[in-house]
């Protein structure tokens, strides 16, 4: 009975695989041609800790962390080819776009407090769980922290936790609301454009010697990105900005596939092969498998007690994409799948980019590329606003 009541190695393997194999074979459902796919990962998770699980915290945070890194790094490596080329054609529109869906969410987070008398301090938790920044909370506690705001740390996660789960699914839902809204039809959607095609590979790696050297740009990139973004950023706050855990391995993944592929140190089979594909997806399963395991016991508590701030929440997830989503599709006519991506990136959301990944056509880049293009710039945003609606609470 230990071993699946108890919060060791065992109870925690145990537990990430029913999560993830279960959370797997409900995302081959579909309903209405519309299916949520690994998503349901976290549901699972978030199901079976209500049920009481009790699983070592520290241990399910690591492996959160490290599922989200191969993740991301996965992510760099397949658009690192692609990307700056991508950039010049369209990534500084993306990046101004982006710029509005943060500037959105920041404005309808601020006049929720002020409508609906709540505490900007709580609210900032609810922002980062409505767009599914967890740097951007450990910001925002950090903040508070210094400022000497008692019990504030904990409200804020507290808001974080309520908005997390349902932000995951709004985020799919308004990629999918944006189908009947633009009128999109997936059977005439371009699943491919020009600045994406692979570039010539240069000095071929012979079969046998490319297999052997496979994980080593892997976790030379992971360990370089974990420096890249330990490093401080000053921007005159009480805390300095940084990239994170996973901001900075998807950049130095970015520029890793981009500058391996054009000095020939890897081919871009390297870069799309089947292994980094499942580098991917077993990374955001880990992710996901956690993040619904660490829920707890008291996330239904949580809900009862703070059912507005789920409200809430649902409205800062979604409004500010759809709108910037409209605009996009509409107004400057880019590619659904694209703009899937740019939605997912725009949220730091990975899950979005999964869904993404399974809507689009095999082998198309297009989400992840809207995805990375956007990621860095909105990394940095999110974290900032965070703390900046901190300080505008006191």
């Amino acid at each position: 009975m230990q071993l699946f009541t108890g919060s060791g190695v065992g109870p925690t393997i145990l537990y990430l695989a029913l999560s993830i194999f279960v959370g797997l074979l409900l995302g081959k459902i579909k309903i209405a041609k519309i299916s949520l796919g690994i998503t349901w990962v976290l549901f699972v998770g978030i199901a079976l800790s209500a049920c009481g699980i009790s699983l070592n915290a520290d241990m399910l945070h690591i492996i959160k962390e490290f599922g989200l890194i191969l993740f991301v790094v996965a992510v760099g490596l397949q658009v690192g080819p692609g990307f700056f080329r991508s950039f010049k054609k369209g990534g500084l529109a993306m990046n101004l776009m982006a710029l509005v869906n943060v500037a959105l969410g920041v404005l309808i987070t601020v006049i929720i407090a002020k409508v609906a008398n709540q505490s900007l301090s709580d609210m900032a938790g609810v922002y980062t769980g409505a767009i599914t920044n967890t740097p951007g909370l450990s910001a925002a506690q950090q903040a508070v922290n210094d400022m000497g705001m008692e019990g504030a740390a904990d409200r804020l996660a507290a808001g974080y936790a309520v908005a997390y789960p349902l932000a995951v699914v709004g985020m799919i839902l308004t990629c999918i609301l944006l189908r009947p809204l633009c009128r999109i039809d997936l059977k005439n959607e371009p699943s491919t454009e020009a600045v994406l095609e692979s570039q010539p590979e240069k000095n071929a790696t012979p079969t046998s010697q490319r297999h052997k050297a496979n994980l080593i740009p892997i976790f030379v990139i992971i360990a370089i990105g974990i420096v890249v973004g330990s490093i401080p950023i000053p921007v005159g706050m009480k805390a300095p900005i940084k990239l994170g855990l996973t901001g900075g391995p998807l950049v130095v993944a970015i520029i890793g596939g981009w500058l391996g592929v054009k000095k020939g140190w890897f081919t871009t089979e390297f870069t799309d092969s089947h292994g980094v594909w499942m580098l991917r997806e077993v990374g955001i399963a880990l992710f996901l498998a956690c993040v619904g395991l660490s829920a707890g016991g008291q996330f239904a508590a949580t809900v009862q007690e703070h059912y507005m701030w789920v409200v809430y929440g649902i409205v800062i997830t979604m409004v500010p994409p759809i709108l910037v989503g409209l605009f996009g599709r509409l107004v400057l006519k880019m590619n659904y799948y694209t703009l899937m991506g740019f939605i997912g990136g725009s949220h730091t959301d990975p899950p979005t980019l999964a869904f993404a990944n399974t809507v689009a056509p095999e082998g198309c880049k297009l989400p992840n590329m809207g995805y990375a293009t956007v990621y860095p710039l909105t990394m940095f945003l999110r974290i900032f606003t965070a703390q900046l609606l901190v300080l505008l609470a006191v």
